[in-house]
């Protein structure tokens, strides 16, 4: 596999592939950011570790940001600080129990403030961009000009993102759909003020449980995806074994429908490029018994085609997610207090 190619993979978009292509992985440097702001959930602690480990396995050179002074202003977890560093200890075991390489290092956020350059940066790349840009960017942190109207600090939000990128040093960012805007930002930026522009790889947000997967009728094409704070919208890395069947028996799975199907956005997006074994549908005899699927297209097409269940596709998914997220639940005795404290059991 060519190296742009693992970098795309499981992908929605880089920016840009050319640039990606020719770039010397062994010097480049990477990052993703996480709000530590409750529990990880399989975006977050399963889908972004395998991807690191890929970039990682080609030599980039990568940090992954605990983001507190971004929660902070985000209000997450009520503002206390505490709490959220609380969090971003939760994520850090949680991705490293997941697999994470030994070679990925974790930074706080408040570390690079003080590192002293943090402050002189922001105002000098606040210098080449508007009030207007900034509003536009801030879907970044779940937000809309509402809410920053009320609260200043919000504006500074995806400056603080730019800045991050740029102390960092970094020349490939991660991290979902939802941060794109971000990331174009530094480019922008870049472009007016001669710093480096990063590249960008952009994955996908996987949908809520509850459905809708996709809002259709949202101006901006937003997902409704999976909420750390919603505990029925995801399945998060240390629910029990009990908990997970429950919600995938519950989640939203329209018969012969994958646009906006959460289960299927699991099963295209972790399952298939991660799960080591393959995926089998377990049907009685008179509907044709049990059958392998040795890729998401066919799965995919057979569900449109009504030959698979949503019931038959929620036992499946239930229970090879009972087993990938194995590791993870066999530390959670170790961070239950902890997780107590966030509001957060596994059943």
């Amino acid at each position: 596999m060519q190296q742009i190619d693992l970098l795309k993979r499981n992908m929605v978009e880089v920016v840009t592939e050319e640039e990606l292509s020719s770039m010397k992985l062994s010097s480049a440097r990477g990052y993703i950011g996480f709000e530590p702001s409750g529990i990880p959930h399989l975006g977050t602690g399963l889908l972004w570790p395998k991807k690191i480990n890929e970039l990682v396995s080609l030599g980039v050179d990568f940090q992954v940001l605990l983001a507190d002074w971004h929660a902070f202003v985000n209000n997450k977890l009520s503002g206390n600080i505490d709490r959220i560093r609380e969090s971003g200890k939760i994520f850090k075991e949680g991705m490293r129990a997941m697999g994470l390489s030994d070679k990925v290092r974790f930074i706080w956020a408040s570390d690079l403030v003080d590192s002293g350059e943090y402050f002189t940066t922001l105002i000098k790349l606040a210098k080449h961009t508007s009030l207007s840009r900034l509003k536009r960017a801030l879907p970044i942190m779940g937000r809309v000009e509402g809410d920053a109207e009320k609260d200043f600090s919000m504006y500074i939000y995806p400056i603080m993102q730019v800045t991050d990128i740029s102390v960092m040093n970094v020349d490939i960012a991660l991290g979902g759909m939802d941060q794109r805007h971000a990331h174009m930002l530094q480019r922008d930026i870049a472009d007016k003020s001669g710093i480096k522009k990063v590249s960008a790889i952009h994955g996908p947000l996987l949908g809520s449980l509850k459905g809708p997967g996709r809002m259709d009728a949202s101006p901006d094409g937003e997902i409704v995806k999976m909420s750390k704070s919603d505990p029925d919208s995801a399945i998060f890395i240390f629910d029990s074994e009990a908990s997970i069947r429950r919600k995938l028996s519950a989640a939203f799975c329209p018969i012969g429908e994958v646009k906006g199907n959460p289960v299927m956005d699991i099963a295209r997006h972790i399952i298939y490029p991660y799960y080591q074994k393959e995926l089998m549908i377990h049907r009685p005899v008179s509907k044709g018994g049990d059958f392998v699927y040795h890729d998401y297209d066919d799965l995919e097409a057979e569900y449109i085609a009504k030959r698979v269940h949503p019931m038959d596709l929620k036992a499946a998914v239930g229970e090879v997610l009972v087993e990938m997220l194995g590791p993870a639940r066999s530390i959670y005795e170790q961070y239950e207090e902890e997780m107590r404290d966030l509001g957060y059991t596994s059943q």
